[in-house]
């Protein structure tokens, strides 16, 4: 695959204009859409096709499960008590089968946040352009692919026309030198690329992910870091396809077979930035200093390591910076200079399409194993997927967490969001591996703090945040 005009071009370039359909003097690209995901909250794009007598131009490319408004106590409707979430998935239900689109409901093993569905069904490939009516959508990019949340408006307008305009992005590529220490994973690698370039740091711009400390990770691992790049103000976060990619589709349900996955490889493996493509911005991040992250703030750049201390606004010049940061530490309950190794937690998530997935749920069994959650913390693990929770029960990590006190739930978005029942009560604090700590992300007055798996897990038996290299070096 090359670039525009035989130029030296990114993955992202090519991947572009391998879609594009036209382009507007306005400078908006019409590009034609692979892959449409939706979920419990598309209702009303549906609407806006009824209201103008149309109908989805290509079920056949649309895939839907339920996840935002989903109960993860139950699996029956009548354990959702809100009638307003209750209607998001019959519509959704009602609409899918009317159009003859393919959805995984409630009660299918492979039902799940779309996010984790998509990769492990293998409708996620390298080279294709995927939107879904969620920003987190950039998940998929991991695959090598260009995925991007859109709005309902948008929605309708891919629904109907299989295709959607838009501007296209600046590129931008974060290099990771050298390879994660024992212990450290992606959701700490992209939790210290947020703090470094901010939330706003890839606004504008398509993100490509390199380096031997990429190359390195697993593709679930990959999966995570590409799942946050939106909070870095990213349009899409993507890495190049290669064999870790081709070992983990082979064999899905809807990945190619044979012949055509053969072809499909040869030409993924094309799918490479050329060696002389220029990026409008370049980061490069050093891997081997990096230690397990926390945040202590109310956006994801508000990140340190969980080595240092709640930091103190009076050393910021900027008045704005200095008030803004006073706010945030009221409203989380922090005094500056506090160690956040040692800060008490109410609640442990594990779950999200950020981490709940098998192996995110393996690095949290592993130290949650002969332990049990301290006196006065609620614990939770919320499988990403159907097919997920299987597995980790065909391992055991149920029993492991059951044991030790955590409470097992179904799949869905849970706590991640608070839209479906499960938050966190006002003024609690939570550990969690989901990708937001916004203000009443996790409920009104929640007070969240993002980690990884194994972080989480730490805090759950402790009862605090906790530097989890001394839990499994045994101190």
């Amino acid at each position: 695959m090359t670039g525009p005009n035989g130029l030296p071009a990114t993955i992202f370039d090519k991947i572009w204009m391998n879609h594009l359909i036209e382009s507007r003097e306005d400078g908006q690209d019409l590009i034609y859409i692979d892959r449409h995901y939706i979920h419990d909250v598309t209702a009303p794009a549906f609407e806006l096709l009824r209201q103008r007598s149309l109908a989805p131009r290509s079920p056949h490319l649309i895939f839907g499960t339920p996840d935002h408004y989903v109960p993860t106590h139950s699996r029956e409707m009548t354990a959702i008590n809100h009638p307003e979430r209750r209607a998001m998935i019959d519509a959704l239900m009602s609409d899918a089968a009317s159009a003859g689109i393919t959805v995984f409901p409630l009660g299918d093993r492979r039902q799940g946040i779309v996010h984790v569905v998509g990769p492990e069904q293998g409708l996620s490939l390298p080279g294709a352009t995927i939107v879904c009516a969620d920003s987190h959508t950039s998940t998929h990019g991991a695959l090598g692919a260009l995925a991007f949340g859109i709005g309902a408006t948008e929605v309708g307008h891919v629904l109907a026309t299989q295709s959607l305009w838009q501007k296209k992005p600046l590129n931008m590529r974060i290099r990771v030198e050298g390879q994660l220490p024992e212990g450290i994973t992606a959701k700490d690698l992209i939790l210290a690329v947020i703090a470094q370039i901010g939330v706003a740091g890839a606004r504008g711009h398509a993100v490509e992910y390199a380096g031997p400390g990429i190359e390195a990770l697993s593709m679930e691992s990959r999966l995570t870091l590409c799942n946050m790049t939106i909070e870095a103000g990213g349009r899409v976060g993507f890495i190049a396809p290669d064999d870790t990619t081709f070992d983990y589709l082979a064999g899905r349900p809807y990945a190619p077979k044979g012949a055509e996955w053969d072809a499909a490889v040869a030409a993924w493996r094309e799918l490479r930035s050329d060696p002389d493509a220029v990026f409008d911005r370049e980061v490069t991040i050093d891997a081997n200093v990096l230690a397990p992250m926390v945040t202590w703030g109310t956006t994801p750049e508000d990140a340190l390591p969980i080595t240092g201390v709640v930091p103190d606004p009076s050393t910021l010049a900027d008045p704005e910076q200095r008030a803004a940061m006073a706010k945030s530490l009221a409203y989380m309950g922090l005094e500056p200079g506090t160690r956040l190794d040692g800060i008490a937690v109410d609640r442990v998530f594990i779950g999200s399409c950020t981490n709940g997935r098998i192996e995110d749920l393996r690095l949290a069994a592993h130290i949650v194993a002969g332990r049990q959650v301290a006196s006065g913390v609620s614990a939770w693990v919320v499988p990403g997927s159907g097919l997920v929770k299987a597995q980790a029960e065909a391992e055991g990590l149920d029993r492991i967490f059951l044991k030790a006190g955590f409470e097992w739930r179904h799949p869905g978005c849970s706590m991640c969001l608070a839209t479906n029942g499960d938050a966190v009560a006002p003024g609690e604090r939570c550990a969690s591996t989901s990708n937001r700590n916004f203000v009443g992300r996790q409920g009104p007055g929640a007070r969240t703090h993002l980690m990884n798996p194994a972080m989480a897990a730490a805090a759950a038996v402790t009862g605090r945040l906790t530097d989890v290299r001394r839990l499994v070096e045994g101190h």
